[in-house]
């Protein structure tokens, strides 16, 4: 238990996805202009990710991966799907954004049309295709240390892109330089809350 623990807070600060690796970049740039369409896309991203890690964790693990065939029997011991990690993980992530796809348009039409193309784009956010890379490069033991890596993963990424979108919505009042209005200053903004995420590098857990 302390080490899933460990694994979903170190998901969220530490190696969180936005401010550690800088990735689903074009996402969070693009939607962070306003708290309430933020709120939105990272509960779409924390629920894709919180799924999607786990269902690949298990089909890497009995299915893709050096002998993961082996249950089917000793003839299968030496199959090794691995070249298919790819187009599968890109798959389940693929439905499973439809499926969010389909269940905000049907229960909130206004955010659906607040995020317009961003929405079916977080099937090539490359948050989600590392939050599954990660997870197999990590090598977790278990389901349950992948589904706290993914929903922290998510979780961290929510943060990030309410966090902008909360300042954002600030400095609008501001007397920012005409050269850096818009995305200069998120930028900047953006470097800022990294290394003050960094301080969490610090905490042993």
């Amino acid at each position: 238990m302390q080490e899933i623990t460990s694994i979903f807070i170190k998901s969220i600060f530490i190696d969180n996805m936005v401010f550690a690796y800088f990735l689903g970049m074009c996402s969070y740039l693009a939607v962070s202009k306003t708290v309430k369409t933020s709120v939105g896309l990272g509960i779409a991203v924390v629920f894709v990710l919180g799924i999607t890690v786990p269902v690949n964790y298990l089909i890497n693990e009995y299915l893709l991966g050096p002998g993961a065939l082996s249950w089917l029997g000793p003839a299968f011991a030496d199959v090794n799907l691995g070249f298919l990690t790819f187009i599968v993980f890109i798959a389940v992530i693929a439905s499973m954004v439809q499926l969010v796809e389909m269940v905000i348009e049907k229960f909130s039409p206004a955010l659906y049309n607040s995020l317009g193309i961003f929405l079916p784009l977080i099937a090539v956010n490359c948050a989600i295709l590392g939050g599954a890379l990660f997870m197999q490069e990590r090598e977790y033991q278990s389901v349950a240390q992948a589904t706290a890596f993914g929903l922290g993963s998510g979780i961290g990424w929510f943060l990030a892109i309410v966090g902008i979108a909360a300042i954002r919505e600030k400095i609008r009042y501001s007397n920012v330089p005409a050269p850096l209005r818009g995305l200069g200053i998120t930028f900047i903004i953006t470097g800022l809350m990294g290394m003050a995420f960094m301080m969490f590098l610090g905490i042993k857990i």
